[in-house]
């Protein structure tokens, strides 16, 4: 694959012989493609280096979902953990982050990351890495980390990839391209192609990420959309906002919206979709697009955030009342000032 250029993964492996105890980080809100990146790299390491240690590094708690990814309970979350992670950052001679642009998105591992003197790895297909490690693997042709990852470990590998590496990187391609639904490439295809021909019970995991949900998140969805979406017809444009009342009605757990915010985009003429979700001292921000729509730049300019040309995040520091106009505003002057027109 042309996107990992052979200096860089001689480079990669040369760097994983060399080390001995090795922290991964991923970002905080951990999706499928962040535990999937690391859990797949975890496994590589373990399987073909026998002699290193490995610890996976979460800011908080990933979905409950894609607790299958980690079930003798290995991911170390640093609200849980804070002694154990600060001990694990001062032993380790590797600290590698993944699913990531900049030390920012680790949140609450921000200072860890930041302060850390040994050698640092960056894998990521996010826009714009900050130069913030030593190596950088990075490439935006790629629909997710997993992707990137996988063909950087089949470049490294002298053997065939094994189940315990594949299925975790499968786990982040479907869940990252929303089932292969944006953010493909040829790349993207051929890789589930190669791990499908490898005889890896993919239904399964399908099953595992999209066929298990509680009735409670199913029923939250109805609501989102009969109660919450808002659309400004004239802008081409949908907001639904997750208040705590809300949240709380529905016994929200983390990774119960996911994939809400790219339902409003099967509505003709809607070209944008926000999802806000209230926090502990913010409102998550994420933002879906088609077409040439940069929500990464809307995101940059009006939601503290970026993040892909068709999928960015960001954060909301308003009270709940002044989101609908502020979005209504702000994606109005977004649009004016790119000269962008809808089709309808």
């Amino acid at each position: 694959m042309n996107n990992i250029i052979e200096r860089t993964y001689q480079d990669f492996s040369e760097i994983i012989k060399k080390s001995t105890q090795i922290v991964i980080v991923g970002h905080q809100n951990p999706d499928g493609d962040c535990l999937g990146s690391t859990t797949g790299l975890k496994m590589y390491i373990k399987e073909n280096y026998r002699d290193k240690k490995v610890d996976i590094i979460l800011p908080n708690h990933f979905p409950e979902y894609l607790k299958f990814l980690d079930l003798e309970n290995e991911v170390i979350v640093f609200e849980n953990n804070e002694d154990i992670v600060k001990t694990l950052f001062n032993k380790a001679d590797l600290l590698i982050c993944m699913d990531l642009n900049k030390p920012s998105r680790t949140d609450s591992l921000e200072e860890f990351v930041n302060n850390y003197k040994g050698y640092k790895i960056l894998i990521d297909h996010h826009i714009e890495p900050a130069p913030f490690t030593d190596l950088i693997i990075s490439s935006v042709n790629t629909s997710s980390t997993c992707e990137l990852t996988y063909w950087l470990l089949k470049k490294i590998s002298d053997k065939q990839l094994t189940e315990n590496i594949l299925k975790p990187l499968f786990t982040g391609l479907i869940t990252d391209t929303n089932n292969f639904s944006n953010s493909v490439f040829p790349s993207t295809f051929l890789m589930a192609s190669e791990i499908i021909d490898t005889g890896l019970e993919t239904e399964e995991i399908q099953s595992n990420v999209w066929s298990s949900y509680s009735q409670d998140r199913m029923r939250l969805m109805g609501e989102m959309l009969l109660n919450k979406m808002i659309i400004f017809n004239d802008l081409g444009a949908s907001i639904m906002i997750l208040d705590k009342e809300t949240q709380d009605r529905f016994n929200f757990n983390k990774g119960d919206s996911e994939g809400f915010v790219n339902l409003p985009l099967n509505i003709r003429g809607v070209k944008i979709s926000a999802l806000i979700t209230e926090d502990k001292d913010y409102f998550r921000v994420s933002l879906r697009s088609k077409k040439n729509i940069s929500v990464n730049d809307l995101s940059k300019q009006y939601f503290n955030g970026g993040g892909h040309e068709r999928a960015a995040g960001g954060r909301l520091f308003i009270p709940i009342n002044e989101i609908l106009p502020y979005f209504e505003n702000s994606v109005r002057a977004f649009l004016k000032n790119n000269g962008t027109a809808f089709e309808r």
